[in-house]
């Protein structure tokens, strides 16, 4: 989630009755509920997309929880000693315990790792003993909705208590109310993949690989439905891949191929069933495109990073001939296709030669197009 996201919930904690445990409770909380996205420092020496394949790993495990905690709360109770020497400690800041620095800081910074296994964006929760991705699939990477409740609720808590009244209770509700509207958001992303499931196994004859329910902005109780299922070698190999639309109002729905005679245009639950051969909406690959990348990851950092942390990677053609021969791929991520965000999440497949038909790692005489069409690469 946004770091805005986590500073809130810190803040609501706080607020909820913990800062009364310590002096400097309230930092520890909010620098805590932040504290492992100290990994975005990367940034400094990692090139291109490689940070995908280094953020939220190793500050996001077990060891870090402890460890991150252990050094912001003596840095706090330093600053508390540092003050009190000058003589610049607030006359109103309770004792400051270190006992419960820590505790608060570890609180805070467990909440961090829970906040981002929410999302489709994934998290490795067990690094460095496990680099295994997890996903939530519940909420959308910023969501204004619980920026607005908690952000009031906090307002109106520290209002509260500016003015002697009740500030704890308010704290606590928007607490409350913030886990139903997450366990709400987790019921409508398990509807969207149960029902998606069923309606792509009647309109395709098989059972997908991987169906996600991913979270869209603003509009919390719709959902992208996507998908995805590897061929058997022995049917021609490779991947599909393909998505519709779900939400509260008006369930689920795909949407035909175009140019195909027949049928409605909306695929549901009650249409599927009379669509025609070729029309229910899936793009399909021969594994040869897969191979290629797979073995370019083994010499390229970036693709290799990028491979790691895909999910659910694409990856689209551009063929040319001429004076200049020009051969561009580019690995994509299904979940990241929308136009605002896809550029950060494409890396390009480095080629310093011509592509050739002899070389079976790039083209068979059915993927050699000028398509710019995507191709689903398998997990």
């Amino acid at each position: 989630m946004d770091n805005l996201t986590h500073s809130l919930v810190g803040a609501l904690l706080g607020q909820a009755g913990l800062k009364k445990k310590t002096g400097l409770a309230m930092p520890a909380l909010i620098i805590g509920a932040n504290l492992p996205d100290v990994d975005a420092a990367c940034f400094f020496w990692l090139e291109g997309q490689e940070h995908l394949g280094f953020r939220r790993g190793i500050t996001h495990g077990p060891p870090a929880l402890v460890l991150l905690p252990l050094i912001l709360a003596g840095l706090l109770w330093g600053f508390d000693r540092w003050q009190e020497k000058r003589g610049k400690r607030p006359e109103g800041r309770r004792p400051v315990s270190f006992k419960w620095l820590f505790l608060l800081s570890f609180i805070g910074c467990l909440t961090h790792p829970a906040l981002d296994w929410l999302n489709v964006y994934g998290i490795r929760l067990l690094e460095p003993f496990s680099s295994r991705w997890f996903y939530g699939d519940t909420l959308f990477i910023i969501d204004v909705w619980l920026w607005a409740l908690m952000g009031f609720a906090t307002w109106f808590s520290l209002r509260r208590e500016r003015k002697g009244g009740d500030w704890i209770k308010p704290a606590r509700a928007a607490i409350a109310m913030s886990l139903t509207y997450i366990g709400l958001n987790g019921v409508i992303t398990g509807v969207a993949e149960h029902q998606g499931n069923e309606l792509i196994v009647r309109g395709l004859g098989e059972t997908p690989t991987l169906v996600v329910g991913s979270p869209v902005p603003l509009k919390f109780w719709e959902r992208e439905v996507l998908f995805r299922f590897e061929l058997e070698r022995g049917k021609g190999g490779g991947a599909a891949f393909g998505s519709g639309e779900y939400d509260l109002v008006n369930g689920l729905v795909f949407f035909a191929k175009r140019g195909r005679a027949g049928g409605d245009e909306r695929i549901t639950p009650e249409t599927v069933d009379e669509l025609l051969d070729g029309q229910f909406p899936y793009y399909g690959y021969s594994g040869l495109a897969e191979d290629f990348a797979r073995l370019t990851a083994e010499k390229d950092d970036e693709v290799a990073a990028f491979l790691f942390w895909s999910r659910m990677p694409i990856i689209s053609h551009r063929v040319g001939y001429g004076d200049d021969c020009e051969y561009i791929s580019t690995i994509m991520d299904q979940r990241f296709m929308d136009p605002r965000a896809q550029d950060r999440f494409t890396v390009v497949i480095p080629r310093d030669d011509c592509p050739s038909l002899e070389n079976p790692y790039l083209f068979t005489p059915e993927i050699e197009t000028k398509s710019d069409e995507p191709k689903a690469i398998s997990e």
